[in-house]
Parts: structure tokens; sequence; C-alpha cells
């Protein structure tokens, strides 16, 4: 087991605050960073089902870093839910445009409890001007999304969704608003099921845009395997047959390449009644997917990454991936399986050799999302709360990427319940 070692708490008394040692050096330079909060969760509301207490809000949150002090930041309501996969989040190329799907609604007045909250509905558009606030600029009803990503163009978004049926989405973005919206039913693309749960066992839980942007990856961690669909315009048909991974393969991505795919395998027992049996007591795993343009895909690699792993990012250069663990830190103290040392894993990808790195402390409850700086000099780890007033709360834990690894160069204090981040 590695070391663990718990980082100084900063103080964080304003959202703009960020801290780091007086004498470290400059530290990273971002334009745009825009960070997602879920208000109406505590990390407990896992366990026991009871909301937050009234006074949170579900918020979009616009940061921007200048060698390491935090120079902008902005924010506005947009309904949201931990409870999806990271993926709930993406922006524009250009970064001027961020869309969020709303996984869960919010609770009327009066709702105390998680199950009483409403099937999310919307997936809304928000503009990030370069100076003053973010402003939603548009909505469109799609029942029940869980996960979105923006085509390489910025002119569409895709977008999985499961209701009645698991189904793809294809938003056209013209800019300033969306488009008719094109519809797919996932069985008639091959994404089947024949399972006792709902859509026959089918969920899917991750989209992803090839980087020519031609072709999808969808992950349906029901069924341990991920779809691969290629896009003509308005034809989408299935690219080669589903490719079985590891268990309960959450999220994903490509490599910047194009030719292989990641997935992060959490390895849940979706079946079992509770928390602590639901969650798994080993280590999470990761698959690269070989691509092949027949559709004859192929997993080349499986790797063990760290326990309770949910968020995966992969370095501009694609010569790193990092998986963001929550471990235990979703239990209540004092119960079976409560671990507070959420971490981050590093490994390194060499051609179709995927080499663990190492894996380093992360401070915080629930942590789920991450992402590389566009120079591949950084990563940002979200945390959604704090463990106790006395240590770091909610916000981004910023590490240098080096020669031996990661190391911790600033924690960045944003508002209770942040689950995901992108950057631009």
């Amino acid at each position: 087991m590695i070391g663990f070692r718990l980082f100084a708490a900063c103080s964080a008394a304003a959202l703009v605050t960020a801290c780091a040692a007086d004498d470290a050096p400059a530290g990273p330079t971002i334009d745009r960073i825009v960070t997602i909060a879920d208000g109406d969760h505590l990390a407990s509301t896992y366990g026991d089902g009871i909301l937050a207490p009234p006074g949170n809000q579900d918020l979009l949150v616009t940061s921007a870093l200048r060698d390491g002090q935090v120079t902008a930041t902005g924010e506005v309501a947009v309904s949201n839910s931990v409870t999806a996969p990271p993926e709930v989040v993406d922006l524009t190329p250009d970064g001027s445009v961020a869309f969020v799907a709303e996984r869960l609604g919010r609770p009327a007045p009066g709702v105390t409890r998680a199950a009483e909250l409403p099937a999310g509905a919307l997936v809304t558009a928000v503009r990030l001007p370069d100076s003053g606030a973010p402003e939603v600029v548009d909505t469109v009803r799609v029942p029940s999304p869980e996960a979105l990503a923006v085509s390489p163009d910025g002119e569409w978004l895709a977008v999985v969704a499961n209701a009645a049926a698991a189904e793809l989405w294809l938003l056209p973005w013209a800019g300033t608003a969306f488009g008719d919206p094109l519809r797919f039913d996932l069985a008639a693309l091959g994404v089947t099921g024949a399972g006792p749960g709902p859509r026959g066992g089918v969920t899917a839980t991750n989209v992803q845009w090839h980087p020519d942007g031609r072709a999808l990856a969808v992950n349906v961690d029901t069924q341990d395997r991920v779809a691969f669909l290629t896009v003509d315009g308005p034809t989408v048909r299935p690219w080669g047959a589903p490719v079985p991974t590891g268990p309960d393969p959450f999220v994903g991505r490509f490599t910047p390449d194009g030719r292989h795919y990641l997935t992060s395998n959490w390895g849940r027992n979706l079946t079992a009644p509770s928390l602590a049996e639901r969650l798994p007591d080993r280590a999470s795993t990761i698959s690269l997917i070989r691509l092949d343009d027949t559709g004859a895909h192929t997993v080349v690699a499986t790797v063990d990454s760290g326990e309770s792993a949910e968020g995966l990012a992969v370095s501009p250069d694609g010569r790193h991936v990092a998986t963001v663990n929550m471990r235990g830190s979703a239990l209540p103290p004092g119960t079976p399986g409560h671990d507070d040392r959420s971490s981050v894993t590093l490994l390194r990808l060499d051609g179709e050799t995927l080499t663990r790195v190492g894996e380093y402390p992360l401070d915080g409850v629930l942590p789920e999302g991450g992402a590389f700086d566009p120079d591949g000099r950084y990563f940002l780890a979200t945390v959604f709360q704090g463990y106790s007033p006395d240590r770091p709360g909610s916000g981004l834990q910023v590490y240098e990427l080096g020669a031996e690894g990661l190391t911790p160069v600033q924690r960045i204090p944003l508002p209770h319940g942040t689950h995901h981040v992108v950057v631009r």
C-alpha cells in the first residue's frame, strides 16, 4: 500500500483565494476553467438518502489562473447532479459555450430525500464571456440525460439518455441556439439487452467523439462493453460489434491520435442493495482498446488504476492517463469500507503499453472529475466536499506533472458539491 499524507489545510475565506506555499514557483496559467457543483447532495446522501439543507445551489463556475493566481471568476445557476458520470459538462473548442446535462432535477419545496428528486430533462447551453458573468442562452428537453460531449468542430452535441429506451441524441449547435435534434434508439444500433432491468439491462453512461469527428464511443456499464458508431451527417451506424471491457466501464476517452480508446472500469456490483456492498474493495481497471477501420476493435491491455476510480483524463500529448479515485470516501466514517484516503492514479501510455506510475493522495470526500491543462503540465481534480472544517473543502486540487509523477501545488476553493472540471 502506498504511503498517504495529508495536504496542509488552505484558508478559503473567498472563492478567489487559492493557496500555495509562499516560496513556491509560479503556478499554472489556464485561460478557462469550468466546474459544476451539485448543491442538493451531500456525500452522505449516497448512504442515507437525505439531501443537503436548503442554501446551496446547483452552479456552473468559471475561473481563470495566471501564474497560479485566480484572476477571474463567475457563476450561474444550472441544474446538474453528482449522481451522473463526470461527463455532464463540456465546452465548445473555442471555450465560448458550455453545455450541462441535468440527470436529476431540483427538489420541490419541502423535499428532503434524494428518492423524491425528479428525473432530469434538460440540456443547458451557457455562454462564457471573456469578462462578466456566464449566461444561460438556450435549453433543450432530453428525457433522463446521462452524459454529453461536443464534436471536435463544435457543431454537434452528442448526448446519451436513459429513459424508456437507451438513446443517442445529436443536437445541432449553431453558435447561439440548438437546432432540431436527431434521436437514435441504441437498440437499433446494435446495443441491445434482454436482462431484467430497465431497457433490458442497457444503461449508457458515457459518450465521446473520435478526434476526427466521424465516430462516437458509447459506454454501457451495465453490460461491461463499449459500442462504437460511425457518424455521417444524419446517419449513424454501428462501427463493429460492441467490445467487452472490464467490469462497469463507467467513462472513457479516445487517445488524441484516435488510434485507441480507454475505459475506466469502476468495478461496482450494480445489483447490490446497499452502497457498501455496491462499491468494490479492490482497484478499478483501465482497458485499452485498439481501434480498427473494419470494426474489429480489440482490447490490447488491462491494468489496475485506483480503488473506485470514476474520473478519467488523457494528457494532450497522449503520453499520460490519470484517474480520480473516490476509494471509500463516500461511506460514512466508522462504517465498514470507509476510507479517507482518496487519490489520483497516474499512468504512462507508450504505444500499447500502459504502465502505472503512482498513486497520489487527494484530501477530500467524493472526488470525481479530472482534467489535464492544455499544455499537459498540470492535472486538476475535483473535490465534492471536505472531511472536516479544519481540512480543505470543496474545490480543485492542482498537481504538477513532472518526471517523477504528480506533485500537489495548489488548492482552489469552490462551492460545495464541485464534481467535474473542463479546461481550455
